[in-house]
């Protein structure tokens, strides 16, 4: 835990102590909001705290555009993520450093960046599920860790940037609530669903920052729970870092969920609880607050110590930062890029191959791309995203790679995304996807949402729903469209970009290939072609259920976990958890373990594993645990690890799991390893019947015993 040498930590907390020593109460609150205030005379200045950086800069002008986080999850792939981190920080710390010469403070020019979004995505409707890494806390933790320690690095004196975790805690819908919800949550769902990836990102890569979440937990503001914020993140896990209110989530306290009066009790609620930061301006109040004696002014210390002590990591108060040399040049240089391209590349996940891909070009060969989001730039970014240099759309990128080469391509938008026409009339292109499924010898449909449908509080599609999703069906006319493709084309592949899990159970039955490309950043046009064409096997792993229906979940305002995700629900999903085809055929045919009983002692594990297949690529290794006993999670996923063969060749893969691998919360939310069987599970997809049907491979499984 902890990057930061410990002599370097204490002269800074003992210089900020001393700042805060000097400074008036007015002066002291004024540094406690986002957009903190200068104290001139002694050397302060002006410094605004929100900055956004969840695949890429994000609002800040130019940067390198990666896939959205959701894609990213779907990578299942830690060293890609910290790369990313690194690069995100680097280019950040270019943008501010031009900012600092042109005196610029303002908003999106700071260092501190909050992301990554760690919530678990536990339901599909939640229009903001695309920021996070998925439904599987042991996957988000994973990803989180490496993220942050990317975005921080690891020099013993400076932080490159700040991280910060966000939303603490039980965040994920419904949007049009989340101010006033009460979201009630049982502690051993709590602690082994909701908590772990900010354990993680806290006892494991130390981060910077914590966010507090908008909604209620169990009867207590997030943004002032001291059961969250003082009994859990500062006294049970150490946290020494500074939190933050999401933005104006403080003034919700007495606006909509009720629990203070006034804006001052607002505040010293807050602050009393150790929310260092205020995004808005409720702590505009909190000098009153401070005289009337609803809070003590030692509070407001500790709170502005630790603002000025995450900026002096950064290196804002010293001189001959070489971090504050870092070049403009490097802002979406071309290694960034090629960056942004491999990751869309390992996002991508293979739903359905009958055979059809890859497809072989050839002289003649005629291509339809149809749909709403063939040529959409706002179908590659996702939310929260910066301004790529270049975007590149499935359009796009089969026109560049076929065209050069005498193939002709034919293109109809086919639909509005949301509406029913483009033009005039209903279904006004119908005529149009018609001819071009009769002309082309294979139609490659393009449908899905965006961000400006799914999303924060987004008005766009159901203005009363704030961006979540009423159910699982597509918007518009795109459903009948897409049939119409299935049913017309002589060969016919999906490619989805969406955010979140869509109803494919029809689309399954008539198409040839379907793949979910998610949002996938600035070249996500050019990967996805690349696909197709077999340029390379796609690895990309579903990091979230695809149901068949939103009917077959429990009602999106309850919290409970019992009937969601993989872990939970037991019904059968049309796409599970872990699940994603591949050009290759890797088999885990052999494993050896250094013991069969669960003790105190990590367990050594050896797997062999064999790439079948005439071509090159990569697969993840994918380990479950299921305690064989009853109110256990089915499988829960606790270990996972690309790996990459050339045809024909097999290596071993070794690791370790620990005791905790086996460990499941109590209803008290204690962890403990309980006596008797346990299956382990290892292969390349779930174990779920689903899966081993779809992939035609059934994971290896060995049975260990805690006495």
């Amino acid at each position: 835990m902890g990057r930061i040498k410990k002599e370097y930590l204490e002269e800074y907390k003992k210089r900020a102590r001393a700042l805060v020593k000097e400074m008036t109460l007015e002066e002291k609150v004024g540094l406690l909001l986002h957009e903190s205030k200068p104290v001139s005379r002694l050397g302060i200045k002006e410094y605004c705290w929100w900055n956004e950086a969840l695949h890429g800069v994000a609002r800040a002008g130019v940067a390198t555009m990666f896939p959205q986080a959701i894609g990213l999850g779907a990578t299942f792939d830690t060293s890609l993520l910290e790369e990313i981190g690194q690069v995100i920080a680097t280019e950040g710390r270019a943008k501010y450093n031009v900012a600092q010469r042109s005196g610029d403070y303002k908003i999106y020019k700071g260092l501190t960046f909050w992301s990554p979004n760690v919530n678990i995505f536990r339901d599909p409707r939640w229009g903001r599920g695309h920021e996070t890494y998925g439904e599987d806390p042991y996957l988000t933790s994973r990803l989180g860790v490496a993220f942050i320690n990317g975005i921080e690095g690891y020099d013993e004196r400076y932080i490159k940037a700040a991280a910060c975790a966000k939303h603490f805690a039980v965040h994920s819908g419904p949007e049009a609530l989340r101010h006033e919800f009460n979201a009630v949550v049982s502690k051993q769902d709590l602690h082994e669903t909701y908590l772990p990836a900010f354990k993680a990102c806290v006892t494991e890569a130390g981060v910077e920052g914590v966010m507090g979440a908008y909604n209620r937990t169990n009867g207590e503001v997030c943004c002032g729970s001291k059961t969250l914020l003082v009994d859990l993140l500062r006294n049970k896990w150490g946290f020494d870092g500074y939190i933050t209110s999401d933005c104006w989530a403080i003034q919700d306290f007495h606006l909509y969920h009720k629990v203070t009066n006034e804006p001052c009790e607002s505040a010293a609620l807050a602050l009393e609880n150790g929310c260092d930061l205020n995004c808005g301006c409720t702590y505009e109040h909190a000098v009153n607050a401070v005289k009337r004696g609803l809070v003590s002014e030692e509070l407001v210390d500790e709170s502005c110590t630790r603002a000025l002590t995450t900026r002096m990591k950064l290196g804002e108060f010293d001189e001959n930062v070489e971090l504050n040399n870092e070049p403009f040049s490097s802002v979406a240089c071309p290694e960034h890029r090629a960056l942004a391209l491999e990751a869309a590349r390992r996002s991508l996940v293979l739903l359905k191959n009958n055979g059809v891909l890859p497809l072989k070009k050839q002289k003649g060969l005629k291509i339809g791309v149809i749909g709403p989001n063939a040529n959409s730039k706002i179908a590659l970014q996702g939310n929260y995203c910066g301004t790529a240099t270049r975007y590149v759309t499935v359009l796009e990128g089969i026109q560049d790679f076929c065209e050069k080469d005498g193939i002709r391509v034919y293109f109809s938008e086919g639909c509005h995304i949301v509406k029913d026409n483009l033009s005039w009339y209903r279904n006004d292109r119908l005529d149009e996807v018609r001819a071009i499924c009769e002309e082309c010898d294979v139609v490659v449909g393009c449908f899905g949402l965006d961000e400006t449908i799914e999303g924060e509080e987004s008005p766009e599609m159901y203005g009363e729903l704030k961006g979540d999703k009423k159910d699982l069906s597509l918007p518009g006319i795109q459903q009948e469209i897409i049939e119409e493709i299935g049913k017309k084309a002589k060969k016919s592949i999906l490619v989805m970009l969406s955010g979140s899990a869509i109803n494919m159970c029809e689309a399954d039955k008539l198409y040839d290939a379907i793949i979910q490309g998610w949002y996938p950043g600035e070249k996500g046009g050019q990967a996805i072609c690349e696909l197709i064409f077999g340029m390379f096997s796609p690895q990309g792993k579903l990091p979230i259920t695809f149901y068949r229906s939103e009917k077959d979940l429990p009602p999106f305002e309850d919290y409970s976990m019992k009937g969601r995700t993989y872990r939970y629900f037991e019904g059968e999903a049309l796409y599970p958890f872990g699940y994603g085809l591949t050009y290759t055929d890797h088999f885990a045919y052999g494993v050896k373990l250094s013991d069969d009983k669960i003790t105190e002692k990590p367990l050594d594990v050896s797997v062999f594993v064999q790439n079948e297949s005439q071509y090159d690529g990569a697969d993840i290794l994918q380990v479950y645990v299921k305690a064989n006993r009853e109110n256990a999670p089915l499988y829960s996923l606790k270990h996972f690890e690309r790996v990459e063969l050339k045809a024909g060749e097999e290596k071993t893969v070794s690791f370790k799991l620990d005791k905790s691998a086996f460990a499941l919360a109590n209803e008290d939310g204690e962890f403990t390893v309980e006596n008797g069987k346990y299956s382990l599970f290892i292969g390349f997809c779930q174990p779920d019947k689903r899966s081993v049907l779809l992939t035609g491979k059934e994971p290896l499984e060995l049975t260990l015993t805690k006495k």
